[in-house]
């Protein structure tokens, strides 16, 4: 799956779930190569945080809604 092409609404809440563990790990991931390597794309950094943001917003709208 392309990261910049999520369509979150399509997600049931445990995919959504998975899919930001899975971002934050890889996250983490880039983060550490700049310690030990030289990154090669740098624009991965914001794609992956704004992916992780649309999820977690997604999950807070869906929190919101199962109250009401």
């Amino acid at each position: 799956m392309k990261s910049e092409s999520l369509d979150v609404k399509k997600f049931q809440d445990q995919q959504l779930k998975d899919e930001l563990a899975s971002l934050q790990k890889k996250l983490f991931d880039l983060r550490s190569q700049t310690v030990t390597e030289k990154v090669k794309d740098t624009s991965q950094f914001a794609k992956t945080r704004k992916n992780i943001a649309r999820l977690n917003t997604e999950l807070r709208t869906r929190q919101h809604a199962s109250k009401k």
